[in-house]
């Protein structure tokens, strides 16, 4: 068992934390809000007051927050995380950001004698409750070695990729296929849907064919209704489209359905929906088709 750190525990961040602690590991947490920790702190996790604290707490402290820029909020300055590592210590960076950003804080972090491996998860929060979320990693062979253990108690599935930015380069390049998968399937669905046959129906006979891939089967449904939870909004879908956009111009790689998927999320942010589950592209594509949905009634 390892002593452990975990900084951002939103919807992703505490259901990891949650894994590691039925684990047995001891997980040092901090929050911008402390409420967010209070369900974890009752499942037996300790409260540092600061990013720092935790580092200084832990052999291996990870992080998972919105954007490059709360990765850096809460890595730099005089209560950061890189104040607090040490030689020996390994820093794990699970949040979707920058690639060239985790490049730079990967040397940083070695600096002070510590070692960075960023590794986002593929999946959501109840996939990673279920046990079947997988993880990507880049960074060196050795640290990785050292923290695969505690990885493979998040999830089964573990790929080191190469050096720092191989896995949250990986990340985004999965990511961008959700939302292009979602408008796909919100095209299909609507197109059968105008001729007659029951939305309930066409996302029946979807799910059983061979478009129903891992993310089709759990997203899909979302159509005929949307949970109170949201599992990823498209303010963060959208974040990722952007990165996605970027690194293409940078690689010279064309994005074509993935820089139309993203104004369909510029279009969601402007009809007022944009803290709904990305999802609900089909309800914007529906309005477009002259079809209600519950979301926009």
């Amino acid at each position: 068992m390892a002593d452990l750190g975990y900084v951002g525990l939103g919807v992703m961040g505490s259901a990891v934390t949650r894994r590691l602690l039925d684990a047995g590991h001891t997980v040092t947490v901090w929050n911008r809000t402390r409420e967010k920790a209070e369900p974890l702190l009752e499942a037996g996790a300790r409260w540092a007051d600061s990013p720092r604290a935790v580092a200084e707490s832990s052999d291996v402290v990870f992080t998972m927050v919105t954007n490059t820029a709360a990765v850096q909020a809460v890595t730099d300055g005089p209560d950061g995380i890189l104040a607090g590592l040490a030689p020996g210590k390994v820093y794990v960076d699970m949040s979707t950001a920058s690639p060239a950003n985790t490049r730079e804080l990967a040397e940083k972090v070695a600096a002070v004698g510590a070692q960075m491996l960023d590794a986002p998860v593929s999946g959501t929060s109840i996939t990673v409750e279920q046990g079947k979320a997988s993880v990507m990693v880049g960074g060196d062979e050795d640290a990785f070695e050292r923290v695969q253990p505690v990885l493979e108690a998040i999830g089964p599935r573990v790929f080191h990729l190469g050096p720092n930015g191989s896995a949250v380069t990986m990340k985004i390049a999965i990511n961008l296929s959700l939302a292009v998968q979602m408008l796909a399937f919100s095209e299909g669905v609507l197109l059968a849907e105008k001729t007659g046959i029951p939305r309930e129906r066409v996302v029946e006979v979807m799910l059983a064919s061979v478009i129903a891939s891992p993310m089709v089967a759990y997203r899909g449904p979302l159509v005929l209704g949307h949970p109170d939870e949201v599992w990823f909004d498209c303010h963060m879908m959208q974040k990722d489209m952007n990165l996605a956009l970027e690194l293409g111009r940078e690689l010279e790689v064309p994005l074509p359905t993935t820089a139309v998927t993203n104004e369909f999320l510029t279009s969601a942010n402007a009809m007022g929906i944009g803290e709904k589950d990305f999802a609900v592209l089909f309800d914007v594509l529906a309005a477009m088709s002259g079809v209600e949905t519950e979301v926009l009634a």
